[in-house]
C-alpha cells in the first residue's frame, strides 16, 4: 500500500498519504492525487493533473496536463454517494479531458476499457460504460449513462445524448449530435445524426472478409427505414444469421428505452 519504492513523485506534486501508487508510476509537477486514488504500475501523470474520488487507473496509462479525473458528477441528483471511476490499462488521456464517477441512479461506477484514446477536451460523464480501443476525438462530449462498445470512433466536436448506446465498430462523423442508439458497425454523420451506412473501412481494418461484409450489407438493407426492432425480430426468428449479423440483431433486440438512428 502507499507509494511503491520504484515510483517517482515530483516534489511539487501533492499526493494524499492514503493514495496507492504502483510500481514505476510517475507523477509530475503540480499534480494533485486524492486519498482514494489507485494508480497502477507505470501510470504517468504528466503535470497539472487532478485525480480525485475513488478513482482507479490501470497500468501504463498516460494522462496529459490539465486533465481532471474523478471529480463529482455534473448531475444535480448526485448527493455525495460513494461511487467510482475505473479506468483500464494502456489508455491515453490528453489535455483537459474530464471523466466523472458514477451515481446511485446509474450503478455507482463509470468504467473505461483498455487501449483507448481520449483527445483534448473530451468529456465522459457519470455512469458511462466505455469499451476497449475507443477513440474520442477533440471536444467530444458523452452524456451520462451512455454505453460505447469496443472499437468505436467518435469524431471531433460531436455530442452523445444521455442513455445512448453505440454498438461495436461504429463510427460517428465530426460535428454530429447522436440522439438515439447506433447499430454495431454503423456509420453516422450529420448535424442531427442519421445512419448513413456501414463502417466499411473499419470492418476491413479489423479483418472482416467479403462474405461477412456482404451479409451485413444485406442485413442493413433488410432493416429498411421503419421500425428496427420489428424488422430485427423477424430476421432473428428466420435464423441463419452469421456471427456479425447476429451481433447487430442482438444489439437491436437488447434492453434499451431509446429508438435507433435510421437512414435518412
Amino acid at each position: 500500500m502507499g507509494i511503491d519504492a520504484t515510483a517517482f513523485v515530483h516534489p511539487l506534486a501533492v499526493v494524499d498519504p492514503g493514495a496507492v501508487i504502483g510500481a514505476g508510476a510517475r507523477i509530475g509537477p503540480f499534480c494533485v492525487v486524492g486519498a482514494e486514488v489507485v494508480l497502477g504500475a507505470r501510470v504517468e501523470l504528466k503535470s497539472h493533473v487532478v485525480v480525485g474520488g475513488a478513482t482507479e487507473i490501470g497500468e501504463d496509462t498516460v494522462v496529459f496536463p490539465f486533465a481532471s479525473l474523478g471529480q463529482a458528477p455534473q448531475d444535480l441528483k448526485y448527493r455525495g454517494e460513494a461511487s467510482r471511476l475505473v479506468i483500464g490499462a494502456r489508455n491515453r488521456i490528453r489535455e483537459y479531458v474530464t471523466m466523472n464517477p458514477g451515481t446511485e441512479g446509474g450503478g455507482l461506477v463509470t468504467r473505461i476499457g483498455n487501449n483507448c484514446l481520449f483527445m483534448a477536451s473530451a468529456h465522459v460523464a457519470h455512469d458511462c460504460q466505455i469499451g476497449d480501443r475507443v477513440i474520442l476525438v477533440n471536444s467530444v462530449a458523452v452524456a451520462g449513462h451512455c454505453v460505447i462498445e469496443e472499437d468505436v470512433i467518435v469524431g471531433g466536436l460531436s455530442g452523445v445524448h444521455q442513455f445512448v448506446r453505440i454498438g461495436r465498430g461504429a463510427i460517428i462523423g465530426a460535428l454530429t449530435m447522436v440522439t438515439a442508439d447506433v447499430i454495431p458497425h454503423g456509420l453516422v454523420q450529420g448535424p442531427r445524426g442519421a445512419l448513413e451506412g456501414l463502417n466499411l473501412v473499419g470492418l476491413k481494418r479489423r479483418g472482416a472478409g467479403k462474405p461477412e461484409i456482404a451479409e451485413l450489407r444485406e442485413l442493413y438493407a433488410a432493416l429498411g427505414e421503419g421500425n428496427f426492432r420489428d424488422a430485427a425480430r423477424r430476421l432473428s426468428d428466420a435464423g441463419g444469421a452469421g456471427p456479425m449479423a447476429r451481433e447487430v440483431l442482438d444489439f437491436i433486440l437488447g434492453p434499451s428505452d431509446r429508438s435507433f438512428l435510421t437512414p435518412r
